[in-house]
């Protein structure tokens, strides 16, 4: 019997989904380094010229810059994790901010439903009993697509019976 309880509670599927960032923390620092040179040489010209208020202006956009890369990754920190074991499949989204919101649904009448838009990006949705949740609306259409199918096959195999 604890045998049968172990193979219950395994997990039949597990993923964390994590935002994708292409510019790691050494290529910021170039990147800013690159931009803040050109954007000083930039403003030294035009303060040469005597118009000096254009100076401010380019330290201006490095900072708006600086502050639009800090907010991406912050938004990072966003992940979601799904777990599928034969009594239930258990959704976690972890905010930026460290909240943490959790749902639960039990797998035999659980609905994996991916929408396909073709001028937008389609939504993942999983539902049951009038409760539904988009999961990895950061990820491509192409990986949405691929959890999807992972995800039907992980649930069919959650439905078949354990066999002693």
């Amino acid at each position: 019997m604890i045998d049968a309880l172990h193979h219950e509670d395994a997990p039949l599927f597990d993923a964390v989904l994590v935002p994708h960032r292409s510019l790691g923390p050494l290529g910021f620092l170039v990147l800013m380094i690159v931009v803040s040179a050109v954007s000083f040489l930039a403003g030294l010209f035009f303060l040469l010229e005597g118009a000096w208020p254009v100076f401010g202006f380019f330290g201006l956009d490095v900072l708006l810059i600086y502050a639009a890369f800090r907010s991406s990754y912050r938004s990072a920190h966003l992940y979601e994790t799904i777990r599928l074991t034969r009594n239930e499949l258990s959704v976690e989204r972890r905010l930026p901010g460290g909240h943490v919101h959790r749902w639960t649904f039990q797998p035999y009448w659980l609905r994996v439903q991916l929408e396909e838009r073709p001028l937008s990006n389609g939504a993942l949705t999983l539902s049951s009993h009038g409760r539904a949740i988009a999961v990895g609306s950061f990820l491509s259409p192409g990986e949405r697509a691929d959890l999807a199918k992972a995800l039907h096959s992980a649930l069919a195999a959650a439905r078949e019976p354990l066999v002693s």
